[in-house]
């Protein structure tokens, strides 16, 4: 999904967001709906790395890391074809992990301590590798983008049900409730399904790079079964980041439903078995390093 669809999608988010201005105030809540909207475009679309690394409280990991992460992450990246992203890791015992950036020469690949500390080496580079699909799709953007905007409805929304909008003209109370109920869901029915069809994609695209759908396969089953017992707190402060996540980060359902942010990881398992029986085995040169977490030892160990 490439900047055209980006573009696309931001010019949808910004309709809603001047409905809701103009059930608020009209035309002059329109314009001025219009006019944050693209203030929230520009700062989604510079800054979108820096503010979701920040929301969960990501460290970076230097050139000088002994973790040998970093030596991972390049050498898939030289795999993939990209850039080498910033590596960030995130203090949570919860195993999971994200990519972020504008494009690939501003991105960012985010892995939990507990993701280093549940999956063996090669699976921890399957899910690298997934990441770095994400970055070479272009999909970081539009996830970002859908995130803040989604947020930013549904504020909205709820500003103009606590002022119940303009009831005098425009669409009337009826109107204005159907709009403040229906706007935060169609922002989230298209952040959700825009996550939905990108995992998949990006699932395949993984395979590819690391050269093994199984470790992917893997990866997806361990780190499910750890999301779904560890609290990911920084997730759970920031819901409308979930669905950047290789795993739903949040203790929600895991049904393959239009509402899911994620598909089920039976499903997306299944589609990298398929794969794999098709696909030639391509063995990946990685670091002799072993990335391991400081938190303790695991599968690294």
């Amino acid at each position: 999904m490439g900047y055209v669809k980006t573009a696309i999608l931001m010019a949808a988010m910004t309709a809603l967001f001047m409905a809701i201005g103009y059930v608020l105030a009209g035309t002059s809540g329109m314009i001025f709906a219009l006019v944050m909207a693209a203030g929230m475009n520009a700062m989604a679309w510079w800054n979108s790395d820096k503010m979701v690394l920040r929301m969960h409280n990501a460290r970076p990991v230097g050139s000088d890391d002994r973790s040998g992460l970093v030596g991972m992450v390049a050498e898939l990246a030289r795999n993939a074809e990209l850039p080498m992203p910033a590596v960030y890791v995130i203090e949570t015992d919860q195993p999971n992990a994200f990519a972020t950036g504008r494009n690939p020469e501003n991105a960012a690949v985010a892995v939990t301590t507990g993701l280093m500390r549940s999956l063996s080496r090669e699976e921890l580079a399957g899910v690298i590798a997934h990441e770095l699909a994400h970055i070479r799709n272009h999909d970081t953007a539009i996830m970002t983008v859908t995130a803040t905007f989604a947020g930013a409805i549904t504020m909205l929304a709820n500003f103009a049900m606590f002022f119940g909008g303009r009831r005098d003209q425009g669409p009337g109370i009826v109107g204005t409730l159907a709009l403040m109920f229906l706007a935060p869901l169609a922002a989230g029915l298209v952040q959700m399904a825009i996550s939905r069809t990108r995992e998949y994609a990006a699932d395949k695209a993984g395979a590819e790079i690391c050269g093994q759908p199984l470790w992917l396969a893997s990866a997806l089953e361990r780190i499910q079964a750890g999301a779904a017992r560890i609290d990911n707190m920084s997730a759970e402060r920031n819901p409308a980041t979930a669905h950047m996540f290789i795993i739903n980060p949040l203790h929600a359902h895991a049904r393959d439903s239009l509402f899911a942010t994620h598909p089920s990881t039976a499903n997306r398992v299944s589609e990298l078995r398929k794969l794999a029986a098709t696909m030639p085995s391509r063995p990946m040169q990685m670091p002799r390093s072993r990335p391991r977490s400081d938190m303790g030892t695991g599968p690294w160990g």
